[in-house]
């Protein structure tokens, strides 16, 4: 593995190189040796934006998800949710703007019953703020 990397100019960095034990996680060693190198196992990592777990489920990626996007729209609340944009503009920012943060990977995820009424409730609740923050 190492060589072929040399061989097209590229250095393996170990200290950031991970791996990740899917399923259950009994018996699975802290460490293992990978080429005479130290390499941690992970229970979790982020990998191109996107939370990667251990339990093989799309849960963890959905909350954290959630939480960016709760962000997001906190942040903006004053500046654009609390003005005097209409609301028709402020229903295209947050199609624009808003929803792809969320929606980010979302392709890959098997979601559960659970997951979409989060996703649900989040989509409700941001509308619904858009939406009331117009009418003060």
């Amino acid at each position: 593995m190492a060589s072929e990397a040399t061989t097209l100019g590229l250095e393996l960095n170990w200290q950031k190189t991970k791996v990740q034990a899917l399923g259950s996680r009994e018996d699975v060693p802290s460490t293992i040796t990978v080429l005479g190198q130290e390499v941690a196992v992970v229970e979790k990592f982020v990998y191109l934006g996107s939370l990667v777990h251990s339990s093989t489920q799309s849960s963890p990626d959905v909350s954290c998800r959630n939480a960016i996007t709760r962000a997001a729209m906190q942040n903006l609340d004053k500046q654009i949710w609390r003005s005097r944009i209409t609301i028709p503009t402020k229903l295209k920012l947050y199609n624009t703007c808003i929803l792809p943060i969320f929606l980010y990977v979302s392709e890959c995820w098997a979601v559960t019953k659970r997951d979409v009424l989060k996703i649900d409730a989040l989509d409700q609740e941001s509308n619904g703020t858009i939406t009331c923050r117009m009418t003060r």
